[in-house]
């Protein structure tokens, strides 16, 4: 009985292994597919009308494609801040639009408009922190976003207007091409001058954006 129990366990074992070691080989696939990519479509990674945050001429560029209603885009959002206060005059941020998430379409839209009244980084980061009131994924509320904008100074009016225009819509249809012809399939995804994370995480964003800003100051 115990030796029939070690070997039900030894095969377990072996099967987890298995399992392991192709899930690891898979990503490393899919990565290296998106890297090819991402080299064969550069001009993909950052459009002129992209938001970007710090020096327009920084060495150092991290592209973030971004959801609003992305928890995991919420989260890094301090730890990118932090990163770019860390390195003032080497690291700029690219924002690219990811709205996989029901109604996130919307909160695009009126981050646009607010882009257009110079609120940009205020209305952002009002969105961020009533993320969890609006952006429920079961049964999301996107107009509780524009409220949320409206009190972090935005002319709500107005901004509604613009967020119906052609242009602004051209920059989201833009955005989805792109992140599509790149492979993008989940947010935060994380480009530094072009080059993707070996592995998610924080430090993983950290140590590379590190290892590009010692090469840029050589």
């Amino acid at each position: 009985m115990n030796a029939k129990k070690f070997t039900v366990v030894g095969v377990l074992a072996i099967v987890a292994a298995f399992f392991f070691f192709g899930m690891d080989a898979y990503k490393s696939r899919v990565q290296t597919a998106q890297d090819e990519q991402v080299r064969a479509e550069q001009v993909r990674l950052v459009r002129m009308h992209s938001p970007v945050f710090g020096s327009q001429n920084a060495p150092v560029t991290i592209v973030e494609f971004f959801d609003p209603a992305c928890e995991t885009c919420r989260a890094f959002y301090p730890i990118v801040k932090d990163l770019m206060a860390k390195y003032p005059s080497d690291v700029k941020l690219v924002i690219r639009y990811a709205p996989f998430h029901q109604g996130s379409d919307q909160v695009v839209k009126l981050l646009e408009a607010a882009r257009r009244q110079g609120k940009y980084q205020p209305v952002l980061e009002a969105v961020l922190e009533a993320q969890p009131t609006w952006a429920d994924h079961g049964q999301p509320n996107p107009s509780l976003a524009f409220k949320i904008a409206e009190r972090a100074g935005l002319d709500l009016p107005r901004a509604i207007e613009d967020a119906q225009k052609p242009e602004v819509q051209a920059v989201l249809q833009q955005d989805i091409e792109d992140l599509t012809a790149l492979q993008v399939t989940k947010t935060p995804t994380f480009f530094v001058n072009g080059r993707s994370l070996p592995s998610f995480g924080p430090d993983q964003l950290a140590s590379l954006i590190a290892e590009e800003v010692a090469k840029a100051r050589k």
